[in-house]
């Protein structure tokens, strides 16, 4: 009898617990929560929030989605032979994820390739070149035939992501981010002095590129003139949203760089790590947001004419008309996720509110790297505050980031689940993390967020101090910081470059080559096809010269004699006497 008591009481307690009216026998206030990680899995969050490592080492990840039975679905930066996405179900019910299957052998894949959607049943990811979609179904892989969508026909490229976000009518938003950093002109010298280089006008790249287009979410085999342009003037943006509430598209663009690299006289080093500022943009159709021929400074609250096309770091684009973005957010930042949130699980003040994970800079040096975390920007009647807050930090594991590589983890990819739990993936090695609220909803407020306002304080998140951060006065050359700087971003950090798109410096025939063709390429710049280990690249490599010849005989020789290179020695006289004949 006593038997018969204690199972029946043990069925009441487990119908009690699933209907969530037994609070604490999960380990958290929510007892339909898993409990968290004992550190959050390292992460910092505001007070009440907890967070769990739902799964580890999946490789370098991108961006995520969360079915509506938990199932993860991930797209991974991988080459084009590999399986391009991970899928995980967890079937304990402690949170973590146990069945791990790699699925998706499609081709056109690589280092921009990104998105993974969940829309209307279907499973929607995209490579660097086509937009794909599975129907879901009960198994964790999605059956049948991967189903074209939407292809580009631009080769792959830089900035190459297609990003996507879906409205209720039907319609898909695709990115096409244009290929060049300001559509620099390298075939012409300048007219004016403002810059080094000019910027192409007008930019053949607002034709087909540099926009947003919005297709039929469920047409097969669409190109890009089965599209609508729906806004144009987009540098680059990996981060975008469609926001239920108001029914309006959102993205955030990367803001453009090398203002001192390619107006010294205009810009100092500082000024290029704190501006432009990277854009928050509600997205209307039929909209122009400035590029190439603008930038937005988030200190003066305006647009400012590109020097590339004649500014001079203060006067305003007066004879375009630009949309401005609803804010203006930290330089260099990379926002490379945009999500509103629906759910009821976190506080109010979340609902509705916007996060962005921030995948953090490659380029700010001499001063310190910075982003690397995740952000809210709060909406009050429909718009947004103009404040930005840390939700998550804890990614970067330091607090001085000299190179991007030091970082632990980067940001970059979210979702949220059934429940309203919010998951963030990160690019470095595969981790995922699912952040919930254990705390009190109603006793939640501004003393909640005073630990994560604090941290506004680290190096990789204030505006650095103009003297006192420059990393360079600490070190004034050191090769291994300077290719960081400036040459770790395209050509990677071991100089195994980017497949197709930039070459390689480790064993390249390039660099081991001719010796005044390799200063002359860092040192003026190169434009048009070259073949580099028998494989062809066309991009554009940007001009150097604003480096000292100290600097730049440093930094070339540490190329020639690192990366299993032949070595030798490169001398300041060489530099010096190439920037001269270069003049004349």
């Amino acid at each position: 009898m006593k038997g018969l008591l204690r199972i029946k009481s043990n069925i009441i307690a487990g119908a009690l617990i699933g209907l969530g009216l037994v609070a604490g026998l999960s380990g958290c206030n929510n007892p339909k929560l898993p409990s968290p990680d004992s550190d959050n899995g390292g992460l910092i969050l505001p007070d009440g929030f907890s967070a769990l490592v739902v799964v580890d080492s999946v490789g370098p990840t991108r961006h995520i989605a969360v079915s509506d039975r938990g199932d993860i679905y991930a797209k991974l930066k991988i080459t084009a032979a590999e399986p391009g996405n991970i899928a995980m179900r967890d079937t304990s019910g402690d949170g973590r994820m146990d069945i791990i299957k790699a699925w998706g052998n499609y081709p056109n894949d690589g280092s921009f390739a990104t998105e993974m959607r969940i829309h209307n049943g279907y499973l929607y990811y995209s490579s660097e070149q086509v937009v794909y979609r599975q129907k879901l179904e009960n198994d964790l892989i999605p059956g049948g035939t991967p189903e074209v969508i939407m292809r580009d026909h631009h080769p792959r490229q830089w900035h190459n992501a297609k990003s996507l976000a879906f409205d209720n009518d039907g319609g898909m938003y695709v990115t096409f981010s244009a290929p060049t950093n300001v559509c620099e002109n390298w075939m012409e010298q300048p007219s004016n002095s403002s810059a080094y280089i000019s910027g192409e006008f007008p930019c053949s790249q607002l034709v087909d590129q540099s926009g947003i287009w919005r297709f039929d979410a469920d047409k097969p085999e669409q190109v890009q003139s089965d599209g609508i342009k729906f806004a144009r003037g987009l540098r680059s943006v990996v981060a975008i949203a469609w926001n239920p509430e108001d029914q309006n598209l959102y993205a955030a663009q990367h803001g453009r760089d090398y203002l001192y690299g390619h107006a010294p006289h205009l810009y100092t080093p500082w000024q290029n790590a704190i501006l432009p500022a990277e854009e928050f943009i509600r997205v209307k159709e039929g909209e122009d947001y400035g590029w190439p021929y603008s930038y937005y400074d988030p200190f003066k609250k305006k647009r400012i004419l590109a020097p590339e096309y004649g500014g001079d770091g203060e006067s305003a684009p007066e004879q375009f008309k630009f949309a401005d973005p609803l804010m203006g957010m930290p330089a260099h930042w990379a926002p490379n996720d945009l999500l509103f949130y629906k759910g009821d699980q976190f506080p109010s003040r979340y609902k509705q509110g916007a996060f962005i994970a921030f995948h953090g800079s490659t380029n700010r040096s001499p001063y310190p790297q910075a982003g690397y975390i995740v952000g809210f920007i709060p909406f009050e009647n429909g718009k947004p505050t103009g404040a930005w807050e840390i939700f998550a930090d804890g990614f970067a594991g330091t607090d001085t980031i000299k190179e991007m590589s030091q970082a632990k983890y980067r940001p970059m990819g979210l979702a949220e689940g059934p429940d309203g739990s919010l998951y963030i993936s990160e690019s470095t090695k595969g981790k995922v993390w699912r952040v919930m609220f254990t705390g009190d909803r109603k006793s939640f407020g501004e003393s909640s967020l005073r630990k994560m306002e604090e941290r506004k304080s680290m190096s990789y998140v204030k505006t650095p101090d103009e003297t006192a951060d420059n990393l360079s006065l600490r070190d004034p050359v050191n090769p291994a910081f300077l290719y960081s700087a400036y040459c770790a971003s395209c050509h990677q950090q071991q100089g195994e470059g980017v497949q197709y798109i930039y070459p390689p410096l480790a064993k390249s025939d390039w660099v081991n080559g001719n010796q005044e063709r390799y200063i002359r390429t860092v040192l003026h710049g190169l434009n048009g096809e070259i073949k580099v280990n028998k494989e062809t690249y066309n991009q554009i490599m940007p001009r150097f010269d604003f480096l000292s010849d100290h600097q730049l005989a440093e930094l070339l020789t540490y190329i020639k004699t690192d990366f299993g290179n032949i070595g030798g020695k490169i001398l300041p006289a060489e530099v010096k006497q190439l920037r001269l004949s270069e003049k004349k």
